[in-house]
């Protein structure tokens, strides 16, 4: 038997590959599916079965791709509902993979659909849980997504998760080895561990959600506590897995078109497509096309392009590194975009040396900013989360967390100079292109965010836990 964890940093997700005997199992695969494909070659194995926890709203699976090529059969457990031909699980139906057997285990509560899969090896023993967004390394599953689609209430959800925690994952060994879908960075939970996986018994002593003296309601209100609204583009992923996609092959084919910087600008004005350049920030500061929205690779990328331009049905046209166009559409494609028309041949080094108009971002180190809060008390905007600023701050910063700019717009002086900040530059720069593509020019970016205003003794304002007399 071989079990492997396929982690995608960048989306803080993990896929399964699971081989007995020459067949395999896949669990919550990603759009791109040769990777998969290509292991079971590798171990001259087929693959049998395609396995998905639940409707997966942060990103699209592969799942439909994955069986359209391999005649794999895709699995969902009870409840589900999709509009592709699925086997619907009952729970506790047993899937033989090779020697070894997947149980699947109805847990509602993340959504009504929601089922972790129980491993077990060829002698019958308990191995692993893949248990998707029901149990995390430290959290659970955000109980508020579903409670959209009928009657139910995010309190319902929770005290489903509730149960299904207790009857179906609790009862099991503490050597059983936990696989959850998403890690540290991911917006289906709050307080996700880094680590990718753990055993059973671990998770009980630490994760706050697994306490065994925990009342229903104290669960509840907890795993409801402080849940952020989640990101707009959420239940249209879940639209995407739930009734099927565009062929990835087709998505490359259409989003890695060269255009000349000409035929660039022309296809922007004519679609009104949004000009994404997924460079460097440094780079970007330095000379970008007009109104066009930065979002670096090199960060949370695909998260970020779904919390901030939300509508997966959005055209875009890219400003890569050269070389990195396929990995951009790729990566798009993951969360539902699969509007890219192009990208601009020879990158932004030949829509300069076309003679188009460009602009830049105005940067200030940390000294720099020290010096005009102390001469000029230069207003000050702060765009990490409100968890973030609230730990610990520039004394009179404005916080306008960058998940929610639009809802700050108004905040921002329209006749003096101003600055933007994060923790170390990344969502800054985001920020500020936002803002100068809304007409918003007259703002300085600070290099190296938080940490370096903090080295550079700028006055900040540290969170001191209340006392009780």
């Amino acid at each position: 038997m071989k079990v492997e964890q396929i982690y995608t940093g960048c989306l803080a997700q993990g896929a399964y590959y699971i081989e007995s005997n020459g067949e395999v199992a896949i669990i919550d695969p990603l759009r791109e599916v040769q990777p998969y494909i290509k292991k079971a070659a590798a171990d001259n194995a087929k693959i049998k079965y395609i396995f998905e926890t639940h409707f997966h709203a942060d990103f699209v699976s592969g799942h439909v791709t994955l069986a359209k090529e391999t005649g794999a059969q895709i699995i969902y457990g009870p409840k589900a509902n999709p509009s592709f031909d699925a086997i619907i699980a009952t729970d506790n139906q047993e899937f033989k993979i090779g020697n070894v057997t997947i149980t699947a285990l109805h847990t509602p509560g993340h959504t009504m659909e929601s089922t972790t899969y129980l491993l077990k090896d060829s002698k019958g023993k308990d191995y692993a849980i893949f248990s998707g967004d029901t149990l995390f390394l430290g959290d659970v599953g955000r109980p508020d997504l579903a409670q959209k689609m009928g009657v139910l209430t995010e309190r319902d959800l929770a005290g489903f998760l509730f149960d299904s925690l207790r009857e179906k994952i609790m009862p099991l060994a503490d050597d059983v080895i936990v696989y959850p879908a998403h890690g540290a960075g991911s917006a289906c939970g709050k307080n996700m561990m880094k680590e990718t996986v753990d055993t059973l018994g671990n998770q009980k002593k630490m994760n706050y959600a697994l306490r065994a003296d925990m009342t229903k309601d104290e669960f509840i209100d907890e795993v409801i506590d402080g849940l952020l609204p989640p990101p707009q583009y959420f239940p249209l992923n879940v639209k995407l897995n739930k009734e099927g996609y565009e062929d990835i092959k087709e998505v490359l084919e259409r989003g890695t078109r060269a255009l000349l910087p000409n035929a660039f600008e022309a296809a922007a004005n004519e679609t009104g497509a949004i000009v994404l350049d997924v460079r460097h920030q440094d780079d970007f500061a330095k000379g970008h096309i007009p109104r066009s929205i930065f979002i670096g690779l090199d960060g949370s990328f695909a998260p970020w392009v779904g919390a901030l331009i939300a509508d997966v049905q959005q055209p875009l046209l890219l400003v890569a590194p050269v070389g990195m166009e396929e990995e951009t559409v790729t990566r798009l494609s993951r969360v539902g975009f699969d509007g890219t028309l192009g990208y601009l041949k020879g990158g932004f080094d030949a829509w300069k040396k076309a003679a188009m108009e460009y602009d830049t971002v105005s940067q200030v180190d940390a000294d720099g900013l020290k010096k005009a809060i102390e001469t000029e008390n230069a207003p000050v905007f702060d765009v990490r989360k409100e968890s973030e600023f609230l730990s610990e701050h520039i004394i009179d910063a404005t916080n306008t967390p960058l998940d929610f700019l639009n809802d700050h717009l108004a905040e921002f002086p329209s006749n003096k100079l101003f600055y933007v900040h994060c923790a170390g530059g990344y969502r800054s720069m985001i920020a500020s292109s936002i803002l100068k593509s809304r007409g918003i020019h007259n703002l300085i970016d600070v290099k190296g965010g938080f940490k370096a205003i903090k080295e550079a003794g700028v006055s900040v304002s540290e969170f001191v836990c209340p006392t009780t007399l």
